[in-house]
């Protein structure tokens, strides 16, 4: 089948999306409704999926309604746009870069983010946990600012920003491992739960902040797709058909740093989202970023849900942070793309 072209006369817009994009974009929605009602229905008190669909309709009783909506809901919610947002900057990156290795945690973002938070846990121990997600948006943002001035000679080009980046990322984990050594053992252990990545402690204010940034960056990403095309052709053909690189560069890293920014600071450095959701979204959405995104999103949704979901209940009581599973298939999933791409070298 053909793919389908759209274009706006009025709009710089142009998306080809491709039959196996769509059927992706079906699938991943309905598995992770799915699994949207099963976490939500699932706890001490135990909710029938039927139940859950009720409440969610308006229709449901009044006690599990306080159930879904008080205690469960701005905990999947979170973690759906968390997932969403780390992926789409994974994807970004992934495609400006033309690296397959990109990703928030590889060039820095999660570990500047990650200094600020353990320094204001460690040195205000007493008020730390309120300004925890102003701590890592600045300082991701303070990072990916650095990386990008330091990289700058008559432009970016996507080699220097790696390099700097891991670099930086180098740093920065030096530096959170001598906070945690001089840190008393309580603050250290509250960091440490923190680094794993958690979306524990998620409230409505959480959800409400993150639907502004995700609601806000992920559609502003997928208006620059044809850019990020541009991109992938790499800095000659990109000029030749007319892109402004460096200012379209600027902006999908600004797009990037902010949707993993607003991602870290309300859950916590959650690894391998960002590369492993962008790689599994390629094999089903075909070349394309104009579907090659919105599949990165969703995947990175259900990817962050499912580990939730598994982190909470396979346990229990003990509630275990995601990060702990999403690196548990991250790390494996980084061995298998380095074994594959030097194969294909040789």
């Amino acid at each position: 089948m053909k793919p389908v072209t759209i274009r706006s006369k009025k709009l710089p817009i142009s998306l080809i999306i491709y039959a196996k994009t769509l059927t992706a974009l079906l699938v991943l929605s309905a598995l992770c409704l799915g699994v949207l009602v099963y976490s939500v229905g699932t706890g001490e008190v135990p909710i029938p999926a039927m139940d859950v669909i009720k409440v969610l309709l308006g229709q449901g009783d009044p006690g599990n309604e306080l159930i879904i909506y008080s205690l469960r809901m701005p905990r999947v919610l979170t973690a759906l746009m968390v997932g969403a947002s780390m992926a789409v900057s994974g994807a970004l990156l992934q495609g400006m870069l033309r690296n397959p290795l990109a990703s928030p945690d590889i060039i820095g973002i999660t570990g500047g983010a990650s200094v600020a938070a353990v320094a204001c846990i460690s040195l205000f121990s007493q008020t730390g946990k309120a300004w925890l997600p102003v701590a890592a948006f600045g300082g991701a943002v303070c990072t990916a600012f650095l990386v990008y001035v330091l990289a700058w000679k008559r432009g970016v080009s996507p080699l220097r920003l790696v390099l700097i980046g891991m670099g930086l990322h180098a740093a920065a984990n030096g530096l959170t491992t001598l906070l945690l050594i001089l840190s008393p053992i309580y603050t250290a252990s509250q960091a440490m739960v923190w680094l794993t990545g958690s979306v524990y402690n998620s409230s409505w204010t959480t959800v409400g902040t993150l639907t502004v940034w995700a609601g806000t960056l992920i559609p502003a990403a997928f208006l620059l797709a044809r850019h990020l095309n541009a991109q992938q052709l790499g800095d000659e053909l990109a000029v030749g058909i007319g892109s402004r690189v460096q200012l379209h560069r600027f902006l999908l890293i600004l797009i990037s740093v902010a949707l993993a920014s607003a991602a870290v600071a309300a859950a916590g450095p959650i690894g391998f989202v960002g590369l492993m959701a962008p790689h599994i979204a390629r094999m089903w959405a075909g070349p394309s970023a104009g579907g090659w995104l919105p599949v990165s999103a969703l995947t990175g949704s259900f990817l962050v849900l499912t580990a939730d979901l598994i982190a909470r209940t396979a346990f229990s009581p003990l509630d275990l942070p995601a990060g702990l599973f999403t690196a548990a298939l991250g790390a494996p999933f980084l061995l298998f793309l380095l074994l594959r791409s030097g194969s294909h070298r040789h």
